[in-house]
């Protein structure tokens, strides 16, 4: 049976989009307590069915599929530029597919103004109406208001119509910048990406028996099953190694291995890489908040999907591509292979020298670079040591010399040296599991 917590959502789930919906009522139709219909409606946001405006309130929202993941709703947007809803709260759930700014002749405007875009333009009344019958929603920068009419138009056409205190350039960068996070966002692939689903899954009760993992290694040729419970909570996993020499009778929960290492869908699929490769595990639970089964994952498929995303291009630049980008390959005075880059404004600390960070993304970077070009594989970090770094400044060049110390079938111990005019300004190891290619 759900439990209350799991009602609620459930609920929240089959609401219309555009919903409103508040904490008292939720308790009351639901007759719950306060204090769980606001941990309720707090998951619900988390998960993207609901977004709370201030001075609006909570409403359903439509979840963003990752292949929209890029565009915003109106209710983010109002949260970007700390707006002010004037008019048309009920079509916030609503996404934009793209933005005008607004500086131009009234015609001008109207031509690239189209349904379900956002029109930014200050205290011109007549640009607001005109956008609302078109199909636009309004933004209007520099704190203004609008008048009544515009309010009631925006009401009437579902369509939002914000004001903000800060300028047009400015929404705009704001804008910008949040729909480039989002694309970054949408090129994180998660567990939820590549997991194997719960009805594609074999799994155990804890009251099965010896004789069950049995039949399910005959079918399946796996030796590793998770264990649930009869409410199908995950509680652990049993291997060949827990059954062998075992009676066929014996049960299951007398022999697993209690309390397994599990992901969500949520998780990064590095995070899982790196969790599967450190412990040395074969297969790992996908469970939801209440430790319910959703499917698996293996670490094979874990680590194709990861040399998967290696070939794929980036739609947003995060510093990691940055740095890959501004690398060069140079012969060393000494004959290994070294690494050079220029060290760019937004590689640099507050001080205006090279980020202790991005240091250790250079490190990584030139140690990954050589490990590939020996054919040796891909690398999966676990620890790095950075022994000293002397203050690198900006449009300095700086010159990175990986050596291997050590390399073993499944992992590598890289020396990185670093150096600026033929004088040494840092050096760092670095311990990493190797990923066959």
């Amino acid at each position: 049976m759900a439990t209350k917590h799991e009602q609620i959502l459930t609920f929240i789930e089959s609401l219309k989009v555009g919903n409103k919906i508040s904490v008292r009522q939720i308790a009351k139709e639901l007759n719950v307590s306060e204090g769980t219909a606001y941990r309720a409606i707090k998951e619900a946001e988390n998960k993207g069915l609901v977004s709370t405006i201030e001075r609006v309130g909570t409403i359903r929202i439509e979840r963003k599929q990752k292949e929209n993941f890029e565009n915003l709703t109106f209710a983010e947007i109002v949260s970007i530029v700390d707006g002010q809803v004037l008019g048309g709260r009920e079509g916030l759930y609503k996404t934009l597919n793209k933005f005008v700014i607004g500086a131009m002749k009234l015609d001008a405007m109207m031509r690239y103004t189209e349904k379900d875009s956002l029109l930014i333009v200050g205290n011109r009344t007549e640009a607001h109406q005109l956008a609302l019958q078109e199909g636009a929603a309004v933004l209007i920068t520099g704190g203004f208001d609008t008048d009544e009419a515009s309010k009631q138009l925006a009401d009437k056409k579902k369509l939002p119509i914000i004001s903000t205190s800060y300028d047009t350039f400015t929404v705009a960068a704001m804008i910008n910048r949040a729909i480039y996070d989002q694309l970054i966002k949408k090129e994180i692939v998660l567990v939820g990406d590549i997991y194997t689903k719960i009805e594609d899954t074999y799994y155990l009760s804890e009251k099965d028996t010896v004789e069950k993992w049995y039949e399910y290694e005959e079918l399946t040729t796996h030796s590793r099953y998770p264990v649930v419970d009869d409410r199908n909570k995950v509680v652990g996993i049993v291997t060949a190694k827990d059954v062998i020499g075992e009676s066929s009778e014996k049960r299951i929960d007398k022999l697993m291995t209690r309390n397994p290492l599990t992901v969500m869908k949520e998780t990064s699929l590095a995070y899982a890489a790196h969790m599967m490769v450190w412990e040395g595990i074969e297969i790992m639970p996908v469970i939801d908040n209440h430790h319910y089964l959703e499917g698996l994952i293996s670490r094979q498929d874990v680590l194709k999907a990861l040399q998967h995303i290696q070939r794929q291009p980036q739609v947003g630049e995060t510093i990691d591509d940055i740095i890959s980008n501004y690398f060069d390959h140079s012969d060393s005075d000494i004959g290994i292979s070294a690494y050079e880059a220029e060290v760019t404004p937004q590689m640099t600390n507050q001080l205006g020298t090279l980020s202790y960070g991005v240091f250790v993304s250079f490190v990584i970077e030139s140690a990954s670079r050589m490990i590939r070009q020996q054919k040796k594989g891909d690398l999966v970090v676990e620890n790095i040591t950075v022994y000293f770094i002397k203050p690198i400044q900006l449009e300095t060049t700086i010159s990175f010399l990986p050596k291997i110390i050590e390399v073993g079938r499944k992992s590598a111990k890289v020396d990185v040296e670093v150096f600026h005019d033929k004088k040494i300004v840092g050096k760092a190891m670095l311990i990493a599991q190797l990923i066959d290619r």
